[in-house]
């Protein structure tokens, strides 16, 4: 297992400095003597010091990946505690059946197989066969640095130990879990080491001196941050008011009446609204362009059908392959649905304008789609989230 305390000394990586550095603004958002570090500053700075590449845009298993190595990304409190609980999965939307069924054991067995199907799902999308956590326990002027591994569940082996009102306490043998049913959220128990990696920590008392001189500077450098033009695309649609994937179109258009038709059909649809906002964004209809996948994978595209609305690739088996196999983890012939999609933590892809006529495709978690239609229709500057 890599230490990343070690190689950043070993190697000069600069990520300890920067996350001191950090560290020392803590008075921007806290009055406590115990280091503050916003989640996404770590992620953030971990991929740079380290030249991982960040996947937590994509709100997937894993926040970072070096080669083949998956890594989760974790910064929490540890004042005077031996361990924390901390969140490893949320399920927005699970089956209100199971939820009520007040099966216990079928509703853990289920929660842990959506949690390892989406560490599967990972795998598939960006080529990792190796996974752990890297984590920072934020305690009174230190930090404690070190690693877990990241374990899937050992569903054969789940026993519960303990079931509250809206909590269920279990455990697979390896590590120790706690279901919340009201924020059908999975959090595993984390050992906090005593005595490894530490450092001690400096916070400003005024911050906010520092971050006027830092404005200055940047000022003069004249620093612009590089533009990056991309659109997002719901793999749904709206019926009646609520989502709903298609049964004989998009996702599965396999499934269309009137011809036979081969299992791998399908498209991605292109709203209207996305049409109207980025005319310009893809070549014009029928024209050839190349979509990358995060492992690499290149694929022929083009925009097909009347208006534009669609995104296909030739063979349509390449956009199948990634999307229904790989990213939802469908089998042929099976139907993709809302249920599918929501399990899967996935319900958009987000496609970025490398170059003309060469593009990057990924996918996003629920809501992605509504966050970047409504920065659209509130005329704001787009960003990744």
């Amino acid at each position: 297992m890599i230490n990343f305390f070690e190689k950043d000394k070993k190697e000069n990586r600069q990520y300890i400095k920067l996350i001191l550095a950090v560290s020392k603004l803590s008075r921007l958002f806290s009055n406590s003597d115990t280091p503050y570090i916003y989640y996404r500053a770590m992620e953030n700075l971990f991929c740079y010091c380290f030249n991982a590449k960040n996947l937590s845009r994509s709100d997937t298993a894993f926040d970072a990946k070096i080669n083949n190595i998956g890594i989760g990304l974790k910064t929490f409190l540890g004042d005077g505690k031996k361990y924390s609980f901390e969140k490893i999965a949320e399920f927005n939307k699970l089956s209100t059946n199971i939820h009520n069924s007040k099966d216990n054991e079928k509703l853990i067995s289920y929660v842990s197989e959506l949690r390892n199907n989406r560490i599967d799902i990972a795998n598939g999308l960006y080529g990792i066969d190796k996974a752990l956590y890297h984590i920072i326990v934020r305690r009174k002027n230190k930090l404690i640095f070190f690693e877990s591994d990241y374990d899937k569940i050992n569903i054969s082996n789940v026993k519960i130990i303990n079931n509250k009102q809206h909590i269920i306490d279990f455990t697979d043998g390896i590590h120790f879990y706690k279901y919340n049913l009201s924020k059908s959220t999975l959090f595993r128990k984390f050992d906090i080491p005593e005595n490894i990696n530490q450092v001690e920590t400096v916070i400003l008392d005024n911050p906010a001196e520092l971050l006027l001189k830092m404005e200055n500077f940047i000022d003069k450098l004249k620093i612009k941050e590089p533009e990056r033009e991309y659109i997002i695309l719901p793999l749904y649609t709206f019926q009646k008011g609520k989502k709903i994937v298609q049964e004989k179109s998009a996702l599965n258009q396999w499934n269309a009446e009137g011809r036979k038709r081969d299992p791998d059909e399908v498209y991605i649809s292109i709203p209207a609204l996305i049409r109207k906002n980025f005319p310009n964004f893809f070549p014009k209809r029928k024209e050839n362009f190349i979509i990358k996948t995060p492992l690499g994978e290149t694929f022929n595209a083009s925009i097909c059908q009347d208006n534009g609305k669609a995104l296909m690739t030739n063979p349509n088996k390449a956009l199948s392959n990634w999307l229904l196999r790989t990213a939802l983890g469908l089998q042929k012939y099976e139907l993709a649905t809302i249920e599918k999609l929501e399990n899967c933590n996935i319900d958009s892809v987000i496609l970025e304008k490398e170059k003309e006529y060469v593009y990057n495709i990924d996918v996003r978690p629920i809501g992605s789609y509504e966050k970047f239609i409504d920065k659209i229709e509130n005329k704001d500057n787009i960003e990744l989230e």
